[in-house]
């Protein structure tokens, strides 16, 4: 039988293997070469029969390639680098290398190598190949219709995609972790192929996904034994991701994962160490399945002995001092043994933690190594040696930027707080990726820092931040209705603008962009009114220093409503033309954080036949030449639109000149008149409006206002934002009085379509807008606006997704606020209350839009109840 099958190969194609490669084929084809080399050698000692000699040098007469494939004849022979004419070793590496290199594209289900004659020393091959076959389609059942091309996408099972072994296990893997993630524990995928038969010469298949998710695998309870000095209660609740069933809760389901049990497995011990219990271990786990289908698990413990902190001594260490290193650990002689918490202020991992792993790395010392040792236990009580290498200090030595395409380098560059030379400094890194984050240029999400050629020897690394660029133009195209006729809007804001290049046609791709200044263009028009805006500024002045300039120039005009035509009437108009002035400039105490700003504004306010009872004068002007100073600190990270750390607050004070001191005008005579007047006689009313004009001729006033906001990230996913206001708007002069510009309106979504007298608009959801107007002790109101606000609002935000394209979060809220016109009105705790849900959406071609819905609480004046529900639409700001 041996004889007659090794006659059979010689006469079909002498059938002899060159290659053996045992250790780089796969399993299948390897085991087919072993039983064909077997064969062969069994016949060679039968028949004594060799058409080569091992080892033996031949030349290639040819190459020819045969079996199911579409790639031409002469590819294939050229990527296998076999050539005629080539010298080669039988079997040898160079046949070898070929098949490995066939392999290697990927391509192929099947691949041999065959000496098909030999004529003295000249060797003919013949490739013998079959391609893997190409994705026809594929079905997924198992999962609703909206899952499908999701799971298509994340797979790569896309149309034309080579099907291997490979690919229907990584599938199946990845659909069984994602499923038993989401607490279907029992999940079980099944992939098979089908030969697709048609014209087409192509090797293809059709598959067919089976997915049987079971039922959600539920924990009826978490039984642990063992433990006398902590409790159930507590153990379980260090358990943050496996919790048994419990219907009250709603933020963690009850669901059983695995990899999480294990992770919780280790918060469990961690409650122990943090207990002073050093050596708590799990003696046994078990799962046990109910009748209900829901399981049960079982943990054994035990707990060991208490123990205490004893003596602490440093060693090693030469820049800090042990007091020093001793403030940073706070742990006294005597204190329970916790040895969560002495990991933590050796090294927590989160950049900001005053521990010593940051303070060492904060002056240099990036190869410093520190190992807490044990080196007593007695009764208890443990002594540590804190055992330091600090290492050599580490300087930057090259910095670089790569993704940066359309923002120039020196824009990136001039924020860098890692420069060339300079000592290294963990703080200067982390601020860095925050800063560049926060001039959205860049997806903030993106940006990674990365060391280079670190050489611990040299004390040198080499620095690389990447960033991906994103949209930092926006425009803003809408049309409305609202106020009583058709709104239109035109914005345009580009955030990273060249002016420089302005003249340069080059430079318009379609804007000359990159040197980070800001230029925006708004027009906003309806038949009652319309507005014009021009506002520019220069961050870095100079170039040589964070001072931005500023400057803004606007025109706004309002027509009266006709009652008669219902239409407006352009013979009555207030008019507001504006222009302002402004430099910022970074502080360097109390820190850097802290931004110093001036700017000096002038509005003239023009009324033209405008009577309203706004104001008792219906012809005349007002000019408004004002000072502003603030004070801000801003130490938010990382992402500008969705910061999960850090504090913004600012406090700003807007004044006018103390006209009344040097004009030469009796005010408080003024005044008096004024009150003996009779608004209702026309000659009075006349009059009234004459000492109107007098008094708010030149605006005297000044204003202050306060806002405060704060980000903690309570979890990976949710982060928690208060935020406090207040605002006061006051007279220098009381005969003079408060005027009735610049005021609050507090009450709905916070825009403002126009500033018709320059008014402020305070947000406050649950309430129409500017409805929440100041009540006096007599219980009357007024539509003149506040002179004195506050406002509490507390936000929960989820990130929905924050990639570059779109940032998406929702958020619910709590929020309270009211209006007052005197400190004598004032009362912080009588608030107008609500609360509610909403989405934040932001793209970079237009902003952020949103979307809230808000439930009053308190009723507005001539309500009885509570005010019910609002809906509010969020165009273009961030709250």
């Amino acid at each position: 039988m041996k004889l007659l099958l090794n006659i059979k190969k010689e006469k079909d194609d002498l059938g002899k293997l060159v290659n053996n490669l045992a250790n780089k084929l796969p399993i299948k084809t390897y085991i087919k070469q072993c039983i064909a080399l077997f064969v062969v050698a069994i016949s060679f000692n039968v028949t004594a029969q060799n058409p080569y000699d091992t080892g033996k040098k031949y030349t290639i007469g040819g190459v020819s390639v045969s079996g199911n494939t579409t790639f031409n004849e002469q590819t294939i022979v050229a990527y296998s680098r076999l050539s005629k004419g080539q010298e080669i070793t039988i079997p040898g590496e160079e046949t070898s290398n070929a098949i490995k290199k066939l392999w290697d594209s990927k391509l192929f289900s099947d691949i041999d190598i065959y000496v098909t004659k030999i004529e003295d020393n000249v060797a003919y091959l013949e490739i013998r190949l079959s391609d893997l076959p190409q994705l026809n389609e594929v079905k997924i059942n198992g999962v609703k219709k909206g899952k499908i091309e999701a799971i298509i996408k994340e797979n790569k099972l896309e149309k034309g995609t080579k099907v291997t072994e490979n690919l229907k296990a990584t599938t199946k893997n990845y659909l069984t972790t994602k499923y038993q993630k989401e607490g279907f524990y029992n999940t079980k995928v099944n992939i098979n192929t089908a030969e697709v038969k048609d014209s087409l010469q192509i090797a293809r298949v059709n598959m067919v996904v089976n997915i049987d998710k079971g039922k959600k695998v539920k924990i009826k309870d978490i039984v642990i034994t063992g433990n006398d000095s902590l409790s159930d209660k507590k153990l379980r609740k260090s358990m943050k991701k496996t919790k048994q069933i419990n219907p009250i809760r709603f933020l963690k389901r009850s669901k059983y994962v695995e990899k999480d049990y294990e992770e919780d497995l280790t918060k469990l011990i961690d409650a122990y160490k943090e207990n002073g219990f050093r050596d708590a271990r799990v003696l046994s786990d078990s799962l046990i399945v109910n009748d209900d289908k829901t399981i049960s698990l079982h943990i054994n413990l035990e707990e060991g002995e208490r123990y205490k902190f004893g003596d602490i001594t440093f060693i090693g260490n030469t820049y800090y001092t042990n007091e020093q290193l001793s403030r940073f650990m706070r742990i006294n002689k005597g204190d329970t043994y916790n040895g969560v918490l002495l990991q933590k202020r050796i090294e927590d991992g989160n950049p900001d933690a005053d521990d010593i792993a940051n303070a060492y790395q904060n002056f240099g010392y990036l190869f410093s190594k520190i190992d807490p040792v044990e080196v007593s236990a007695d009764n208890n009580v443990i002594d540590l040696e804190i055992r330091i290498i600090e290492g050599k200090q580490a300087y930057f030595n090259n910095v670089s930027v790569i993704g940066n395409d359309k923002t120039n380098d020196h824009v990136i560059y001039r924020m860098l707080r890692t420069l060339p030379g300079k000592l290294y400094s963990k703080a200067d890194v982390v601020r860095t990726v925050r800063e560049l984050g926060q001039l959205g240029f860049f997806d903030a999400q993106e940006i990674k820092p990365d060391f280079e050629n670190v050489n611990p020897n040299e004390g040198t690394i080499d620095m690389v931040y990447t960033v991906k660029e994103t949209g930092s133009s926006q425009i803003e195209l809408q049309g409305g209705y609202g106020g009583g006729g058709f709104i239109g809007t035109l914005g345009l804001s580009f955030n990273n603008f060249s002016i420089k290049d302005i003249f340069n046609k080059d430079a318009y791709k379609p804007i000359p962009m990159g040197d980070g200044q800001k230029l925006a263009l708004r027009l906003q028009a309806s038949q009652f009114f319309q507005t014009y805006s021009f506002s520019f500024s220069e961050p870095w002045l100079g170039g040589k220093r964070p001072m931005q300039f500023s400057t803004s120039i606007s025109q706004t005009k309002q027509f009266l409503f006709n009652p008669m035509t219902r239409r407006a009437d352009k013979t009555q108009s207030f008019n507001i033309t504006g222009i302002s002035v402004g430099l910022a400039r970074r502080l360097s105490v109390p820190d850097d954080y802290f931004t110093l700003s001036q700017a000096l504004s002038f509005q003239i306010y023009d009324l033209n036949n405008y009577n309203t009872g706004l104001f008792t004068f219906g012809n005349g002007t007002a000019k408004n030449l004002a000072y502003t100073i603030g004070l801000s600190r801003d130490d938010t990270n990382v992402d500008p639109i969705f910061p999960t750390g850090g504090s913004r607050f600012s406090i700003t004070t807007k004044l006018s000149l103390p006209y009344s001191l040097f004009d030469g005008v009796d005010y408080k005579a003024l005044s008096n008149e004024y009150d003996l007047l009779d608004k209702s006689n026309p000659t009075d009313f006349a009059r009234a409006g004459e000492i109107d004009q007098e008094r708010y001729k030149w605006l005297e006033f000044y204003k202050v206002n306060f806002k405060g906001e704060w980000f903690t990230q309570i979890t990976k996913n949710l982060v928690l934002r208060p935020n406090v206001e207040f605002g006061f708007l006051g007279a220098y002069n009381n005969d003079r009085g408060v005027i009735p510009f610049e005021r609050y309106f507090v009450g709905g979504d916070g825009l403002a379509n126009f500033a018709m007298d320059g008014r402020e608009v305070i947000q406050l959801r649950g309430y129409p807008n500017q409805s929440i107007q100041p009540i006096d002790r007599d219980g009357n109101t007024t539509n003149d606006g506040a002179t004195i606000y506050n406002k509490f609002s507390l936000e929960l935000r989820y990130p929905i997704t924050l990639k570059a394209s779109a940032k998406i979060y929702a958020l619910a809220f709590m929020e309270a606020g009211s209006a007052f016109n005197s400190f004598r009105d004032y009362n912080p705790f009588n608030l107008y209350r609500s609360a509610g849900l909403g989405v934040r959406i932001f793209m970079p071609a237009f902003g952020l839009l949103g979307i809230d819905f808000g439930h009053g609480f308190d009723p507005l004046v001539g309500e009885t109840g509570n005010h019910g529900w609002e809906t509010h639409f969020i165009i273009g700001q961030q709250f």
